[in-house]
């Protein structure tokens, strides 16, 4: 038989570590996935990288298989060292991927690891998910009709899709700087179906958690409610595909109350304020201006202020409605409050 150098077929070193190795696996996958590649020679370097993978990203296979050395040259002949020939007890069978034209293991990977194979691996075959990639029906492919494998793509899609509600303030809406979204992702773990011993790289869940983050430009008036997708942006599906990520618009500002372009802040004044009127301060998204508030004013009475809201699609403003809200001092002296005594009285 022929020896296979599954380093070399990744195109990795052999001191690579877990993530070079799947980084690797999952560039050549998706370039010579038949799905995808409709060339003869892609099926056969698609099983070649898989057996590579299946033992390479194995940490016992991988021990195993390097316990050979590393002087052998893929293709050279092999012949397995003492001891080798009995892995398999002289049972072990090659088995395909999903439909069964996708071909077995080779003769090689059976000499070495036939005893580690058994049935719970093939079971895990069966039902054609390896590596993070799904197989079971690649056996029909070639008799796949155009409207299946739309509805398996649509379908597919909408699997690897992400929804996410987007917190944001008015200085958010009204900036054009783009705003980070910070998102904690969870998906199946692609490696753990592929090895029958415990997965270090979920830790035997069989979920793998990342905490990841796009940009993102709001566009002028997007409203509450609102959807914005982020194309290419969601999770890979099992072909390779990518999903989109779409923002929910979730207005959340401790200053302002949004309403589409509009705005409505608070604006606290004294009583005495509010009886005599007076002059306020305000800080808005445009800058600082000045109000006038005017006598006998009570507490709730609207102050509409134009065009210092959120911007419109055409270039103008929506108002800043300035709500009154009377408040008393935080320390009032004795003095001031046989003052109020006396206002009471009268």
């Amino acid at each position: 038989m022929k020896y296979r150098d599954y380093y070399e077929i990744l195109g990795v070193e052999r001191s690579a570590t877990e993530a070079q190795i799947k980084s690797a696996y999952r560039k050549l996958a998706r370039k010579y996935h038949p799905d995808v590649n409709k060339t003869k020679e892609a099926e056969e370097k698609f099983k070649e990288i898989n057996e590579a993978y299946e033992v390479l990203s194995d940490k016992q296979k991988r021990q195993r298989y390097d316990s050979l050395g590393s002087n052998w040259q893929g293709g050279a002949d092999y012949t397995p060292p003492p001891g080798f020939e009995n892995f398999g007890g002289g049972t072990y069978q090659q088995f395909n991927f999903g439909g069964g034209d996708m071909g077995g293991f080779s003769d090689f990977f059976s000499s070495l690891f036939g005893d580690m194979m058994g049935s719970a691996s093939v079971h895990r075959q069966s039902t054609g998910s390896f590596g993070g990639f799904d197989f079971g029906s690649m056996g029909q492919s070639a008799g796949r009709t155009r409207t299946s494998r739309s509805t398996r793509t649509k379908k597919s899609s909408q699997d690897s899709d992400i929804t996410l509600n987007l917190n944001v303030t008015a200085k958010d809406l009204f900036s054009d700087t783009p705003i980070t979204v910070k998102y904690n992702d969870m998906s199946k773990c692609p490696y753990c179906s592929t090895s029958g011993g415990f997965c270090s790289h979920c830790g035997g869940t069989g979920i793998v958690n990342e905490n990841k983050s796009v940009k993102v430009k709001l566009p002028k008036d997007i409203k509450a409610g609102q959807k914005i997708r982020l194309k290419g942006q969601g999770r890979t599906d099992a072909y390779g595909q990518k999903g989109d990520m779409y923002l929910i618009v979730t207005p959340k500002d401790n200053e302002y109350i949004i309403d589409g372009s509009d705005l409505t802040k608070e604006v606290e004044i004294t009583p005495p304020e509010a009886v005599l009127g007076c002059k306020k301060e305000i800080n808005t998204l445009h800058g600082t201006i000045g109000i006038k508030i005017p006598a006998m004013t009570s507490s709730g009475k609207i102050l509409r202020l134009k065009n210092l809201g959120l911007p419109n699609k055409n270039g103008s403003f929506g108002n800043l409605n300035a709500k009154i809200k009377i408040v008393l001092p935080e320390h009032i002296s004795a003095e001031q409050i046989e003052l109020y005594k006396k206002l009471a009285k009268m």
